[in-house]
């Protein structure tokens, strides 16, 4: 005798999808260094698809997202969030460490501007910005 296949576990899946979704938070209810860690996180993807798109590539000339202004900018937003998020984490948590690790980073990818555009930029960026994000991660483990 065969057996057909219940839909059960079709609706076990559903059901912890909306389940899910209800249990879930809206974006304006997101603290700030989750926002930063956000857009650390937009800014790695920026990296990796820059540079896989400039390689695939060698004969296109960046305009827009190897200008060296957008980096500056976002490097500005980045310093912002981090005053913004770290420094009031130190004033609420007491604790330097959260601080001093998203200063690190952010040195780390002020440094990286410097660097020639041969591939280390990439990599010296990609670092800071995770050890920023690492710094907004204990910043916020800190407040709960």
């Amino acid at each position: 005798m065969t057996q057909v296949a219940s839909p059960a576990p079709a609706l076990t899946r559903l059901g912890a999808l909306v389940r899910a979704a209800r249990d879930s938070r809206p974006l304006t209810s997101l603290s700030g260094d989750q926002l930063a860690m956000g857009l650390s996180g937009l800014c790695l993807v920026h990296c990796l698809a820059t540079t896989v798109f400039f390689a695939s590539l060698a004969s296109v000339g960046g305009v827009f997202l190897d200008n060296h202004l957008f980096h500056e900018i976002g490097l500005v937003i980045a310093i912002g969030f981090a005053l913004v998020t770290l420094v009031s984490g130190v004033l609420s948590h007491g604790y330097i460490m959260p601080f001093a690790v998203g200063s690190f980073g952010l040195g780390m990818m002020a440094g990286a501007l410097s660097r020639p555009h041969d591939g280390s930029e990439v990599l010296a960026t990609m670092i800071g910005v995770a050890v920023v994000a690492l710094g907004h991660d204990l910043n916020r483990r800190a407040r709960n």
